[in-house]
């Protein structure tokens, strides 16, 4: 009998909520026989969505929850003064033990602040950083911090480097990951205050395999495995990285339009495109985990369709069976 991993869904998160959220919940159970899913939000608005679709019913559980937190709200106040908001209840869940993953597409925000103060740091552990996968032309990396904090130290940093490097290792599967600090040029004297500083602590650290500076031209290329740097430059990256591809993907389809000729072509090269473009979908490699927490906390994109969400909660699958955090814990107790 395999092991079920619960997840909680924040149902009421994001833009396409509560439709994409249940659709992606449903994929998700139908697909593995191994997941739970708690879909957490208004129980009248959920289950008119779960009625479109078939699945386990022993393997999807409505928790209501009657409030919302919107995305322009206070972040500490509503978690706060919201107790029964589908991001409260979701992240409560997770720390009674009831959830091992919380998954939302809501207020960045909240979940961050949410899974702090409800979820808890895992002891030792500084500021929990926010680390999608990002495709690269080698296969994905690791962006630490893209979002969680924006005035980091270079402690905070070390961190990022160690604990990103066991979620590589363990989740992604590539053994002696490589770790670079984003830079604006490769020497080692070069970069603002936090990265001079940052710089020789990483050298020191014996338990990772630092490779030096690396510039943001050289991310797509896949030059390291965890791309270290504070949250305002990370999510300037994701941000940059998303949207310029994003718009060469339109200008490609655009481009195959143009005359008959191209339109033939376009029909020759299709498969082989499709696969292209598709290595290069961040959505494919589900949301950002929130590492360093009792739990596990995974924030979407606020734009999730069901196949991001999808993806999202059969993450939590790997993160739980690889024991993630109690190798953080393990690797923080020794240090």
């Amino acid at each position: 009998m395999q092991e079920l991993v619960r997840v909680a869904v924040d149902a009421m998160g994001g833009d396409n909520a509560p439709a994409e959220i249940v659709k992606g919940a449903v994929t998700a159970v139908n697909a593995r026989k191994d997941i739970k899913v708690f879909l957490v939000g208004r129980s009248e608005d959920v289950q008119r969505e779960l009625s479109k679709y078939t699945y386990p019913n022993e393997l999807v559980e409505v928790v209501h929850a009657e409030e919302i937190i919107e995305t322009a709200e206070p972040p500490v106040m509503a978690i706060r003064k919201k107790k029964s908001s589908s991001i409260v209840v979701g992240l409560n869940l997770v720390k009674k033990g009831e959830a091992d993953a919380f998954v939302s597409a809501g207020s960045t925000g909240a979940v961050l602040v949410g899974g702090q103060l409800l979820v808890g740091r895992i002891k030792g552990i500084e500021r929990p950083p926010l680390a999608p996968l990002i495709p690269t032309k080698t296969g994905v990396s690791l962006l630490v911090d893209c979002g969680a904090n924006v005035d980091a130290r270079p402690s905070h940093l070390v961190q990022f480097a160690k604990i990103g490097s066991i979620y590589m290792e363990n989740v992604v599967g590539i053994k002696n990951p490589k770790v670079g600090i984003v830079n604006i040029g490769a020497e080692e004297e070069k970069g603002n205050a936090l990265v001079k500083e940052t710089f020789p602590l990483l050298k020191e650290c014996k338990d990772i395999n630092f490779i030096g500076s690396v510039e943001a031209r050289d991310i797509p290329a896949g030059v390291c495995d965890v791309i270290v740097c504070e949250a305002f430059v990370g999510n300037v990256i994701l941000k940059l990285y998303e949207g310029v591809g994003a718009t060469l993907i339109s200008k490609v389809k655009a481009g195959m339009m143009t005359s008959l000729r191209s339109k033939i072509g376009a029909l020759l090269v299709k498969p082989a495109l499709k696969e292209t473009l598709k290595s290069f979908d961040a959505s494919q490699y589900g949301g950002a985990p929130l590492l360093g927490l009792n739990g596990l906390v995974v924030k979407s994109h606020g734009s999730s369709n069901a196949s991001e969400i999808t993806n999202s909660i059969v993450q939590c699958v790997q993160f739980k069976q690889q024991q993630i955090n109690e190798k953080i814990k393990e690797k923080i107790k020794v240090d």
